[in-house]
């Protein structure tokens, strides 16, 4: 008699990428941030300015961690080519991609700050999950961990850039539709192309125990997405102290 595969079980690597099942497993998840209001109203460029600047700065503590992660896995990797594709990302994620969030926090399109900002919950347990994974587990599954950050967001962009340029032509000077444009630049998707062949590779090297830890940490970095993104205008408090 045939029994269910549970849903997190990857499918054996002959039929198939290992990158496509892993996307397969999280259809739900991908339905659910393609809902967000959060991301709905980024795109039409309703978000209230309040929002996108708690957004930046909750991003900007979190591209810090994702660096540091990507560092990680970087100095796991198991040869030259590998470790500097990872390398090349953490020093392009620490600098250009946090650059372009300092010039919107810094200028005087958004309102003022109130101090220094704090990691949201969903922003910390993220950064410290992908940290943690990249610190102490296998390299396969660090790997797998990083990589719906690279993915998910450029799927994302690509919604939110078509989005905010219909915006751009009914307003040019709107706040921040033209650095939503950016989201759908080419080498976001080179990156995820790439970051996906080196996930393949190391799933078709690992053990059938590490592909399902693959599997769970590709689930539970999609789901700090979701929550991530969520949290931008839905934020959470931390409890009184």
């Amino acid at each position: 008699m045939a029994t269910t595969q549970p849903a997190h079980t990857p499918v054996a690597m002959s039929t198939g990428r290992f990158t496509d099942h892993l996307w397969s497993e999280i259809t739900e998840l991908r339905t659910a941030i393609d809902s967000l209001e959060f991301l709905r109203r980024l795109g039409d460029g309703t978000l209230p300015l309040e929002n996108f600047r708690f957004y930046l700065e909750q991003d900007k503590l979190y591209l810090e961690g994702y660096a540091t992660a990507l560092a990680l896995v970087a100095a796991h990797a198991p040869d030259p080519v590998s470790a500097g594709f990872w390398a090349n990302s953490a020093f392009t994620t620490a600098t250009v991609e946090s650059s372009l969030h300092d010039g919107l926090l810094a200028g005087d399109t958004l309102p003022a700050g109130s101090g220094l900002p704090e990691h949201s919950p969903a922003c910390l347990g993220y950064v410290s999950y992908l940290t943690a994974t990249a610190a102490t587990a296998p390299y396969a599954v660090s790997a797998a961990a990083v990589l719906p950050c690279f993915w998910i967001y450029a799927e994302v962009g690509r919604e939110l850039a078509a989005s905010a340029r219909q915006v751009l032509d009914a307003d040019p000077s709107h706040p921040y539709a033209q650095w939503v444009t950016t989201y759908d630049a080419p080498e976001f998707h080179e990156s995820v192309a790439a970051a996906r062949e080196l996930v393949d590779t190391a799933a078709a090297a690992a053990t059938e125990a590490d592909r399902a830890a693959m599997s769970k940490a590709f689930r539970i970095a999609s789901r700090y997405e979701l929550m991530f993104w969520d949290s931008a205008l839905n934020v959470q408090p931390w409890p009184a102290s």
